[in-house]
């Protein structure tokens, strides 16, 4: 099974208690891409980038987590956008972004986004989210909606994440046309409470449970101290609380996190269930840390093996 990831990635830079900045690089698609390839899937990273320093060293530490590279685009003259993170002092974080010229903006426009549409059509899933979609302008998203259509005939499986963030979006509205569309091409639906409130309001959760029996939903509310999903699997419906962690260091991820080792356990043949369980395990190591990205050795243990995995 090869999996694409469709997104952005920016440079990071993340604002500590002195004051003082560390850079890094993130993106919510890139985060779940670099879980899944190192939970053994093989996924590949669908996007766009400049010919400056800063994507070459993305692209590079991409490579060495195992994400393949054969479909990121290279743009002469362009740079990867950028954004600051802050995070208080639970754990929370607020984000500030410089992106309106980033080179992944362009990935299915000129003469190389028909060839990037035409090899989305070749995986057997694709995975990209709310933010994915705030990318592409209404051209964009339409011609990905129909390369989504091509690759669902064929028998490849969409996921779909509801990761929000309104700074994106022209105005509400438009967010909520678009996710009604994606959900409604979605195979598996990853949808937080959280975001569905501030896209529909007291009707959101009733937007994602209208697929329930056509698609996979996980529905995610963190607003309790232990995190629970919502699983609906055909007409199951499964509550899998996840496991209090002791100590929150920064959220960051958390979401991305979740849906990578959910999609992996998945395509490994746990049940729903039991890859939610899975899920959370991964999400909670991660939330542990700061940052998007944990050490290699912070990763948990997880009761599965995708097929085709190296040992």
């Amino acid at each position: 099974m090869r999996v694409a990831c469709v997104g952005e990635c920016m440079v990071e830079l993340s604002e500590r208690p002195d004051g003082t900045l560390s850079r890094g690089f993130g993106g919510d698609t890139l985060n779940t891409a670099l879980y899944l390839a190192r939970l053994g899937v093989a996924v590949d990273y669908v996007t766009a980038l400049g010919d400056d320093p800063w994507s070459d060293e993305m692209a590079e530490a991409w490579g060495r987590e195992g994400i393949g590279l054969s479909q990121v685009r290279r743009l002469p003259g362009r740079m990867p956008g950028l954004y600051i993170i802050r995070t208080d002092a639970a754990g929370e974080r607020s984000f500030h972004y410089w992106r309106d010229s980033a080179a992944a903006r362009d990935l299915l426009a000129g003469p190389g986004g028909a060839a990037a549409r035409a090899a989305l059509e070749g995986y057997d899933v694709v995975y990209l989210s709310g933010i994915s979609l705030s990318l592409y302008g209404e051209a964009g998203r339409a011609a990905l909606a129909e390369t989504l259509a091509r690759l669902r005939a064929r028998g490849g499986r969409v996921a779909f994440d509801t990761n929000y963030r309104p700074r994106g979006w022209p105005d509400r509205e438009a967010a909520r046309a678009v996710f009604r569309t994606a959900m409604a091409q979605a195979d598996l639906i990853f949808a937080s409470v959280e975001d569905l409130d501030w896209l529909y309001g007291e009707a959101g959760e009733a937007e994602a449970l209208r697929h329930r029996g056509r698609a996979e939903i996980v529905l995610k509310d963190s607003s309790a101290r232990a995190p629970v999903a919502r699983v609906l699997h055909g007409e199951a419906e499964t509550r899998v609380p996840a496991e209090p962690v002791a100590r929150v260091v920064d959220t960051t991820a958390a979401g991305d996190s979740f849906a990578a080792g959910y999609l992996a356990a998945r395509l490994a043949g746990l049940d729903p269930a039991a890859a939610a369980a899975a899920a959370h395990r991964l999400a909670g190591a991660v939330i542990g840390h700061r940052g998007a990205v944990i050490p290699p050795d912070a990763m948990p243990a997880l009761p599965f093996r995708v097929p085709g995995a190296s040992a």
